[in-house]
């Protein structure tokens, strides 16, 4: 028997139905908010990723599938969303058009690394990216659509917030921040010793407890913003408060990849294990640029799929439907242009072989049909057919031709 990769994991029976269910509950919210739906390749060249994503994040230095293709191409599958939104958004050369543009997406994405509870080889997201609008008051809005979806999925969750600050405030700080990694640098881990040299800032997302215990000290950026970036983030913080949202401010969250300014933010459970990141995003106005397009300010979010499989509340299942069944081999003939015919309306389940009563009420039961079509003997003679309701227990023999 030929099984999965390791870290990779077929999607079936209830799992689908709970995966389309999220797809389908997120994907009704944003359209609501005016989103458009956008795919991207699976596969994109290398390139992509490592001027978005950034060298030093470990999406780029340990995680990608990345391989030369028969034509001699750097390429790989891809790891995350946005940078593909971002390519196709400039390729369409809609960064030159004056509309403000939304999208959302869903799809697998691919990093190499360690499986775990929650988080796989081959992995799914939903994301939107929003184009065009600086306000933070899109930045509120887009917190405020993932609190909504994951409202209506019955998953509880924080919701922690920070600001990466700009051009402006940025640079001062990492030569700040780099004064004080230096200091402690024979205590830090060998990744954050590496990240001081490449991208200081990662080092503020390090996992490792003993690292962690040593930053609490370490400068903050949120004490050190620039006057617009400030006021942006006292006028995200006093949205959510007017809304009535809870949240908490993480001055050491800077989500894992490079492109991110100003808000940053992530939605996190206790109840998934270590990886408690259930959907996260911010603000990344040079990203656009980066890629050759005009600049272009933008902001966008990501849900793992994966991740808030377990928490999803699933409705109760309707009765949907018709279940036909012949309890004559003669019937099953009859049956099947009037199925054909229901199908233009109706979800139809036919049962090719004849059955008895008793057969057909359970086949009907196992696909959870609201009717239950029946023709024997009778009903073939006489040009009928039986039919129930099966919520009401109604039930009742009308004319073929009438149903």
């Amino acid at each position: 028997m030929i099984n999965p990769l390791r870290g990779m994991k077929d999607l079936t029976f209830d799992e689908s139905q709970r995966f389309v269910h999220i797809v389908t509950t997120a994907i009704g919210i944003a359209k609501k908010y005016g989103y458009e739906y956008i795919e991207t390749p699976i596969l994109e060249e290398t390139a992509l990723f490592k001027r978005s994503v950034g060298n030093s994040s470990d999406i780029v230095s340990k995680e990608m599938y990345q391989f030369e293709d028969k034509g001699g191409n750097d390429v790989c599958m891809r790891p995350e969303g946005t940078a593909g939104v971002v390519r196709a958004f400039v390729h369409a050369k809609l960064d030159r058009q004056p509309l403000k543009q939304k999208f959302y997406y869903y799809g697998p994405m691919f990093r190499y690394e360690r499986p775990q509870k929650g988080r796989l080889r081959e992995f799914h997201q939903f994301g939107c990216e929003s184009f065009g609008e600086a306000s933070v008051y899109e930045d509120f809005t887009i917190i405020t659509m993932i609190l909504q979806i994951f409202e209506a999925l019955g998953i509880g969750f924080d919701l922690q917030i920070n600001s990466l600050g700009c051009t402006t405030c940025m640079p001062p700080y990492k030569q700040n921040l780099v004064g004080f990694l230096t200091e402690i640098k024979e205590e830090l881990c060998e990744d954050c010793n590496r990240r001081i040299e490449s991208n200081p800032i990662r080092v503020l997302d390090c996992k490792n407890k003993t690292c962690q215990s040593l930053l609490v000290t370490a400068p903050k950026l949120i004490d050190d913003l620039c006057e617009e970036c400030g006021a942006d983030f006292k006028k995200l913080t006093a949205l959510l408060e007017n809304a009535g949202i809870t949240y908490k401010i993480d001055t050491n969250l800077v989500r894992g990849l490079d492109y991110y300014n100003k808000t940053a933010f992530e939605f996190v459970s206790n109840d998934i294990g270590s990886q408690s990141a259930i959907a996260g995003g911010g603000r990344y106005d040079k990203l656009v640029e980066f890629l050759d397009g005009k600049p272009t300010p933008a902001v966008g979010f990501a849900i793992g799929i994966e991740r808030i499989m377990e928490l999803v509340q699933m409705p109760e299942i309707q009765k949907e439907g018709i279940y036909m069944g012949a309890m004559t081999p003669e019937a099953v003939e009859t049956l099947f242009p009037l199925a054909t015919q229901k199908r233009k309306e109706a979800k139809v389940t036919l049962e090719y072989n004849s059955k008895g009563f008793k057969s057909h009420m359970k086949g009907a039961d196992k696909v959870n049909a609201r009717y239950a079509v029946l023709i024997g003997e009778d009903e073939l003679a006489n040009g009928t057919v039986w039919v129930k309701d099966l919520e009401s227990k109604e039930e009742k023999t009308i004319a073929l031709d009438a149903f």
